[in-house]
């Protein structure tokens, strides 16, 4: 994947913010909605931040850690259990400055295919046509590197990528390599990754966190910090969805 390398200038020029900010900021997020159905998630006005990567890839525990909240996103055990879009606002109670999307997990070889084709339609339809979409971060184990499925998402979302759509490879799972193994993957991957921002990542030993809060936060607040907007109305739910969809509500 190519592209323009000044389009990420702004992030990676931002001035510094006081790290306790950003994560003060990540620690407000809070659940939003949840559908296993494009047209059932509400329109919103801010910036939303979808989350991707394959199955067990620490999506779910990396937000978790992000926002300083052990159960906000569910990670279960079971690869590929998810099959529904989780929305989280940020911002003071009451209103959102920001969105987080938790997509399905995408690779797990052992659910059946129409349940992987219906995954890739809904993460496709969401990447291509969410409006309020203006940040992708990709996870993905740094022993496995960026995968053929990896590379195919980055590729999906060029288009919007070089409209202004800004993107993270976030390496998780950083605990499991030495200091010059996540070097030279750190490097690899800037090289494949055709643009972007690449980090390295550990929930475990809370590596780069305070690095990807502040990048998250600028991303967000390009012109620093103004008056935040009123939260959605968000469509009658009561917790993050983490059971399969039924044949009724496939998500389209």
């Amino acid at each position: 994947m190519t592209t323009n390398s000044s389009e990420f200038a702004s992030c990676q020029t931002s001035a510094p913010i006081d790290p306790k900010l950003a994560m003060g900021w990540m620690h407000t997020a809070r659940f939003l909605t949840t559908a296993a159905q494009l047209h059932h998630l509400p329109p919103v006005d801010v910036p939303e931040i979808a989350f991707v990567g394959r199955s067990n890839a620490g999506k779910s525990t990396s937000i978790n850690t992000l926002t300083q909240q052990k159960q906000l996103a569910f990670a279960s055990k079971k690869p590929g259990r998810t099959q529904h879009i989780n929305l989280f606002a940020l911002g003071k109670q009451g209103v959102t400055d920001a969105v987080l999307a938790d997509l399905p997990g995408y690779g797990y070889a052992a659910v059946s295919r129409s349940d992987k084709e219906r995954w890739q339609r809904v993460m496709l339809n969401y990447l291509m046509q969410r409006e309020s979409l203006s940040a992708v971060v990709l996870l993905c184990d740094p022993r496995l590197g960026l995968t053929e499925l990896d590379e195919a998402l980055l590729d999906a979302i060029r288009p919007r990528v070089e409209q202004g759509l800004k993107f993270l490879v976030l390496l998780t799972k950083a605990d499991k390599l030495t200091r010059s193994e996540q070097a030279k993957i750190l490097s690899i991957t800037k090289l494949n990754a055709g643009g972007g921002e690449v980090r390295m990542f550990s929930a475990l030993k809370k590596q780069g966190v305070d690095d990807v809060a502040q990048l998250l936060w600028h991303w967000c607040h390009p012109d620093g910090l103004k008056p935040a907007t009123p939260a959605p109305a968000a469509p009658e739910s009561a917790a993050p969805v983490d059971t399969p969809a039924t044949p009724d509500t496939p998500a389209q």
